[in-house]
């Protein structure tokens, strides 16, 4: 494996990039609403289509506006669906995400037509491509994808960093919190956004629908090791940035052990991510599969036990 500055890059936008996802990921897993994630990763393309179309340019600025009022606007959409509609949220977001999905690839079919904006990289990302983007920063050439996601998880650290408390007790009792005075309408909107602002810096990197593995894998591989909320979110970024190392150096290594030519960095990262959760599955002191077999094991054996001494 030759390891060049080429590849540190990559690593550092595809780690910046799972983190970012990561942080709001938490708090979709905590609230039960990991279909959001991935209903926003997809409503979000109208926002992008649209933002181009009136703009004439991908510039970010006009991108994160545009994706950030369609996911809004999904959330919006699904609380319509779901509260007036009598129809249950999953299906409500099924509803909403495809029929968005599909004007978006129309749409970015449309502007294909006039720009170099390829649905294929919506899709699926092109990572391996992002070192090649530089700007310069104090003299210094940098990537800039790994500017903007990390722009975004600064964003996301500062947010849940001011808002930890308000967005905790909005994600265990919404009630208590409108009680309390936080509303919870607008802690759920606010994450909604930071979901969609997020999924958006992804899109160049990862693509759309990698990036709901970088969602939900990770955050849910730490809610298997811990169930408290500060741990679970120090090692689901723990998780994303170990995914995004393991899994570009397994695109580089793998391929030539099966006999390909190559794969995609953006999908084994979520490989590597799945990978971690079903270790954790397996081997969690809390939840874990072997563990709790054990557990039953020691506890019939117990049983048994103490019916032989009770005799």
């Amino acid at each position: 494996m030759n390891w060049t500055s080429f590849d540190t890059w990559i690593v550092v936008v595809g780690a910046l990039c799972a983190a970012a996802c990561a942080l709001p990921g938490c708090f979709l897993v905590l609230r039960k609403m990991s279909m959001m994630g991935d209903a926003i990763s997809h409503a979000v393309l109208p926002g992008l289509a649209i933002a181009f179309l009136i703009t004439g340019t991908r510039a970010s600025v006009s991108m994160f506006i545009g994706a950030a009022i369609a996911g809004i606007l999904t959330a919006v959409f699904t609380q319509w669906i779901t509260r007036f509609g009598n129809v249950d949220r999953g299906a409500a977001m099924g509803i909403v995400f495809t029929t968005l999905f599909a004007v978006g690839l129309l749409l970015i079919r449309q502007a294909a037509d006039h720009v170099d904006l390829d649905p294929g990289c919506v899709l699926y990302g092109a990572i391996e491509l992002a070192p090649l983007d530089i700007v310069k920063v104090a003299g210094f050439d940098i990537p800039r994808a790994a500017l903007v996601n990390g722009a975004v998880l600064l964003c996301n650290t500062a947010i849940i960093g001011l808002l930890f408390k308000e967005l905790k007790l909005g994600s265990f009792d919404p009630d208590l919190a409108d009680t309390l005075g936080f509303s919870s309408n607008f802690l759920h909107y606010l994450l909604m956004t930071m979901v969609a602002v997020t999924t958006v810096a992804a899109f160049e990197s990862v693509g759309s629908i990698i990036v709901i593995a970088m969602l939900i894998v990770p955050p849910a591989t730490a809610l298997l090791l811990t169930h408290r909320l500060l741990p679970m979110i120090l090692i689901a970024i723990g998780a994303a940035i170990a995914s995004a190392i393991i899994g570009h150096m397994a695109a580089l290594v793998v391929p030539g052990w099966l006999g390909f030519a190559s794969t995609t960095t953006s999908g084994m990262i979520a490989l590597a991510s799945g990978v971690l959760f079903t270790l954790a599955w397996l081997f969690s002191p809390i939840d874990g599969l072997f563990v709790e077999a054990w557990r039953q094991k020691n506890s019939e054996w117990l049983q048994d036990f103490e019916e032989t001494m009770s005799k």
